[in-house]
């Protein structure tokens, strides 16, 4: 069976981790996405769904993707087993992530049993690992298109070489294609909206596979991320939030002194009422970003800048390049700056080698700093990554003990930064209708959910809100005439 299989890989452009390994210092070609005549109109009286699970990337490659999609003819579907086309994007950086897309593939065979002739095809980060291409091959023969991070802009192709060929398609590239500019979105929101300014991650932190299926990193010309943001102005759009794998590195790759702090300083001439973005690597932190975020009024008071543990030696096995020191001077720099700015981070426990002590270091951190939000999660090994292979002594008891441990000191920091509103007014942009029958939601300058009393027809305004209750995850409030 191995060797049926080898000889069947030889038709396809599988993923190669020793190729994606690789930092080839070449400038990488910027071109603009161009649809050949002979794709139009294949998707016409077709319709297709896209599932994203993963990250804000993922969420804006799915635009993209739904973009391409509708230039082909196709309509978005209402029932993903009854469309002509699926397509999942999907997120490598912890095992929960791949196994909801097996799951999600097992119920589609059903679908594909039904409809021999639907298109099931699986992109993001996923297929770059080469033993998830070999599973799917292996395991799962209702796929029919693969394709990797590298090469959505190559989408139409795929899809017409599938019908062309009856044959699966598998085209996942191992080194970075071009920055692609110009591919068509289908934006899932008409007021807020997903800005790539760079792609890829040049850290190499020992636990993750982001630096091997999003490959280097690669800055967009300020030029095309400042019209696009001119563009979504034009179109009524109040808030963009900036997206990278290491979205503070933007401008490092160009070396023509043009960084990120630069970015924030045009964008905030650009009329857009609110800038976020995400996410942040602490090394890459410097003054002149911090003096933006203090300066520009469009950008909003709050970072997400994931400290992932609070103990020098656990940082050092992680390859974080920074010390619990230097991430606190950091901290203090921000809160100086920007009176009142409200953190967020990512922390990841029992780590490989992680002792107790270690443990107390990162509550101690937290302790420290009072987070006002902290994504948690338990260490997951990744195939491919140097930490896969260091050894761990923790029983899984142990690992959700300290993960329960964790979250109580981060949920009271969450309640705490949420309290200290309590009173005052606050500006909301509307999202949507909130659980509760007659109210909306929305998020505030420092991204806290906001909830109260008001009409549907407010969602994609910026309105004031006093705030009145303080719970765990949101607060409440009042409507300001």
């Amino acid at each position: 069976m191995k060797k049926k299989l080898d000889k069947n890989l030889e038709k396809y452009f599988m993923p190669d981790l020793k190729k994606a390994r690789k930092r080839i210092e070449k400038e990488i070609e910027t071109v603009r996405y161009n649809l050949e005549n002979k794709y139009e109109n294949i998707g016409n009286g077709k319709t297709y769904s896209v599932l994203t699970y993963g990250c804000q990337g993922n969420e804006a490659d799915s635009e993209i993707i739904s973009g391409i999609l509708e230039s082909l003819g196709y309509e978005k579907g209402t029932t993903t087993d009854e469309n002509d086309v699926v397509i999942i994007n999907t997120c490598a950086v912890r095992e929960n992530a791949e196994n909801k897309i097996w799951g999600v593939l097992g119920r589609l065979k059903q679908a594909k049993r039904n409809n021999p002739d639907m298109i099931i095809g699986i992109c993001g980060c996923m297929p770059q690992e080469e033993n998830v291409v070999n599973t799917l091959l292996e395991k799962y023969h209702q796929i029919d298109i693969v394709f990797g991070t590298h090469n959505i802009n190559n989408l139409p192709r795929i899809i017409y070489d599938t019908y062309m060929s009856k044959d699966k398609v598998i085209e996942v590239l191992s080194t970075e294609g071009k920055i692609v500019e110009n591919m068509p979105k289908k934006r899932a929101n008409k007021h807020r909206a997903w800005v790539n300014i760079m792609y890829g991650c040049d850290e190499f932190c020992t636990y993750c596979i982001v630096p091997y299926t999003r490959g280097k990193e690669r800055s967009r010309d300020k030029d095309d991320v400042i019209n696009e943001v001119k563009s979504l102005v034009s179109e009524g759009y109040v808030e963009v939030t900036l997206l990278g794998q290491n979205v503070n590195a933007y401008g490092k790759d160009l070396d023509n002194g043009y960084t990120f702090g630069d970015l924030l300083v045009d964008l905030d001439k650009t009329g857009i009422k609110r800038i976020r973005y995400t996410t942040s690597h602490p090394r890459d932190l410097d003054d002149k970003t911090i003096q933006a975020m203090a300066t520009c009024k469009s950008v909003m008071p709050h970072i997400h800048l994931p400290v992932q543990s609070g103990n020098d030696e656990v940082l050092k096995r992680m390859n974080r390049k920074y010390t619990k020191d230097e991430y606190l001077v950091l901290i203090e720099k921000l809160k100086k700056a920007i009176p009142g700015i409200a953190i967020t981070t990512d922390i990841i426990v029992a780590f490989p080698g992680e002792t107790q002590e270690q443990f107390q270091d990162t509550l101690e951190l937290v302790d420290e700093v009072k987070f006002d939000g902290a994504f948690t999660f338990i260490y997951s090994p990744r195939e491919g990554t140097p930490a896969s292979k260091y050894e761990n002594l923790l029983t899984e008891e142990e690992k959700h003990a300290r993960l329960n441990e964790l979250v109580e000191h981060t949920n009271r920091f969450y309640k705490e930064g949420n309290e200290r509103f309590v009173g005052k007014v606050v500006e909301v942009l509307v999202d949507e209708e909130a659980k509760e029958p007659g109210m909306v939601c929305g998020y505030s300058e420092h991204f806290k959910l906001v909830n109260f009393v008001g009409d549907k027809s407010l969602i994609g305004s910026l309105v004031k809100v006093r705030i009145t209750e303080a719970k765990t995850w949101f607060v409440k409030g009042e409507l300001v005439e």
